[in-house]
C-alpha cells in the first residue's frame, strides 16, 4: 500500500526523502507527487504497486502547489513523478525546466501525438493519461440546443442574461480559451470574451459542478462545465441530483467546426528524480488498458489511449458514444495563457 498525504508539508518531504534513501538499497519506490484528489485512484495505485512490488509514496496538492514546492526543493526534491490534471500547468512546469526528458516506445506509441509534450534529441517531457471534455449545459426549459451548440455563440446577444461560469482565470477556463485564442485569433477571442461578460447572469463564482446546479435551478439558461462533473451526477442515485440530470441538456460545442476543447491529466517524470526507472514504469503502467479503464470507470474521464475499450453509461448517454475533439497540440495552450489573462482583465472577466 501507499502513504497519502493531504497537502505537500516539510513533514511529507520528510518522509519521502526517508523513502528515497530506501529505496537506494532496494530500488523498489516511486515518490508521486499528485494534483488528483480522486478516491477512484486509490485502487490504481495499490494495484500497481501489486503488479510490480513498486510502493507508492504519495503526496497531494493542486498543480501550481506542486510546481512551487518543485522549484523550491530544487535538486533535494524527493518527487520522481508529477501527476497534474491541466495541461497548462503541464507545460508551465516543462517551460521552468522542472521534468526529465524521458524515452519510452511504449508511451509513444500509447498516447497520441496531440496529447503529449513535443519530442526532443533527449526525449518527451510529459504524457496526456485521460481526457474531459469543457461542454456546455443548458436549460432544456429556456434555452434551444442549436442557440448554444458553439463557443462562439456564448457570446452572441440571444444569450445575452444567461451565462454562468466559475472564475474566468481557473485553469480549466484558461485552458479552453487558450484554445479558441488557436482558432480564432487574439482580437477575435478578446471581442468573444467581451461578449461572454456581457451575457452573464451572475459574477462568476464557484465550481463546476455548482454551474451546473445554477443551470437546474433556473438561476442560470447556460454554463460552462467539465464533463466528468455532469457524469458524476448522472451516475448518482441522490434524488436531487436526478432531478438536476432531467432538468439540463448538454452540448459538445463545435461539432461542425473545430471540435470540443479537451483538456488533460497528465504525468512527467521530475528532474531530480531519485528512481528514474520505476517512475517511468509507473507513467508505462497509467498508459495499460487497465489503468485506462479506471480514469474511464472511476472518475469518468476518456481514456488517452485510443484503442482502450471501456464501458461508462454516462459518458454513453452524453456522447451517444463519440465525439469530435479539437486536435490542437496541448502543448500549444500554455502559450497563449499570459495573453488570455491580459484579455481577462481589459474585458473586465473576473
Amino acid at each position: 500500500m501507499f502513504k497519502k498525504v493531504p497537502v505537500v508539508t516539510a513533514l511529507a518531504t520528510a518522509a519521502l526523502l526517508g523513502a528515497v534513501g530506501n529505496a537506494s538499497a532496494q530500488d523498489q519506490v516511486v515518490n508521486l507527487y499528485s494534483a488528483r484528489h480522486y478516491q477512484t485512484d486509490e485502487a490504481l495505485y495499490s494495484n500497481f504497486t501489486k503488479a510490480t512490488g513498486i510502493k507508492v509514496n504519495r503526496v497531494d496538492a493542486d498543480d501550481a502547489g506542486i510546481l512551487a514546492r518543485l522549484k523550491a526543493e530544487g535538486a533535494a526534491s524527493p518527487a520522481d513523478v508529477i501527476l497534474l490534471v491541466d495541461a497548462a500547468r503541464l507545460g508551465k512546469g516543462d517551460a521552468d525546466g522542472l521534468f526529465k526528458p524521458i524515452k519510452s516506445a511504449e508511451l509513444e506509441a500509447a498516447i497520441p501525438a496531440h496529447l503529449r509534450a513535443s519530442a526532443s534529441a533527449e526525449g518527451t517531457t510529459w504524457f496526456g493519461f485521460s481526457t474531459r471534455a469543457r461542454i456546455v449545459v443548458y436549460d432544456k426549459m429556456k434555452v434551444k440546443k442549436a442557440d448554444v451548440d458553439s463557443y462562439e455563440e456564448l457570446a452572441d446577444p440571444k444569450n445575452k442574461g444567461l451565462l454562468c461560469t466559475r472564475s474566468g482565470a481557473h485553469p480549466y477556463n484558461l485552458s479552453l480559451f487558450s484554445g479558441v485564442t488557436e482558432h480564432l485569433g487574439e482580437a477575435k477571442t478578446e471581442q468573444w470574451l467581451k461578449g461572454l461578460v456581457a451575457n452573464m447572469a451572475r459574477a462568476p463564482k464557484g465550481g463546476d459542478t455548482d454551474q451546473i446546479k445554477a443551470v437546474a435551478s433556473g438561476e442560470c439558461g447556460i454554463a460552462l462545465t467539465n464533463s466528468y462533473y455532469l457524469a458524476r451526477i448522472m451516475r448518482s442515485n441522490a434524488p436531487e441530483d436526478k432531478l438536476v440530470a432531467d432538468r439540463v441538456g448538454v452540448v459538445f460545442p463545435n461539432q461542425d467546426s473545430w471540435g470540443t476543447h479537451v483538456n488533460i491529466a497528465g504525468a512527467a517524470v521530475a528532474k531530480n528524480a531519485k528512481n528514474p526507472a520505476n517512475a517511468v514504469k509507473f507513467m508505462e503502467y497509467l498508459a495499460g488498458a487497465d489503468a485506462q479503464n479506471y480514469f474511464a470507470n472511476g472518475n469518468n474521464e476518456w481514456p488517452a489511449v485510443p484503442s482502450v475499450k471501456f464501458r461508462n453509461p454516462a459518458l454513453q448517454a452524453m456522447t451517444g458514444g463519440s465525439f469530435k475533439s479539437d486536435t490542437i497540440p496541448v502543448s500549444a495552450i500554455g502559450n497563449n495563457q499570459l495573453k488570455v489573462q491580459q484579455m481577462l482583465d481589459r474585458v473586465g472577466y473576473k
